[in-house]
């Protein structure tokens, strides 16, 4: 349902979109977009980690401002997260790649 709303939302903002589930995808992509609960992004992160290009971003969301740290523990190995944005007890995770 996520993937295919955000397909939606990009149809009609006329914006160009490679969307899918992450098993799916088989490229590296300028910008990945995971927006679901944590402890999700935490099995993901190699998986998400690995699609994101050179000169890319991963963005993260879903996440309540007391599960950062442990995100940023988990993603580790593979990038350094940062909070870069935070409303109502919630954050948005940035890596640069």
């Amino acid at each position: 349902a996520a993937v295919e709303s955000t397909q939606l939302n990009a149809r009609a903002n006329t914006v160009t979109l490679t969307s899918g589930l992450p098993e799916s995808a088989r490229a590296s992509y300028a910008l990945v977009v995971a927006n679901i609960l944590s402890s999700p992004l935490k099995v993901l992160a190699c998986l998400l980690c690995s699609h994101v290009g050179a000169g890319g971003t991963l963005l993260l969301s879903g996440i309540l401002e007391r599960q950062a740290v442990e995100l940023t523990q988990a993603y580790a190995p593979y990038c350094t997260l940062r909070v870069t944005d935070q409303q109502d007890g919630w954050v948005l995770m940035v890596a640069n790649f």
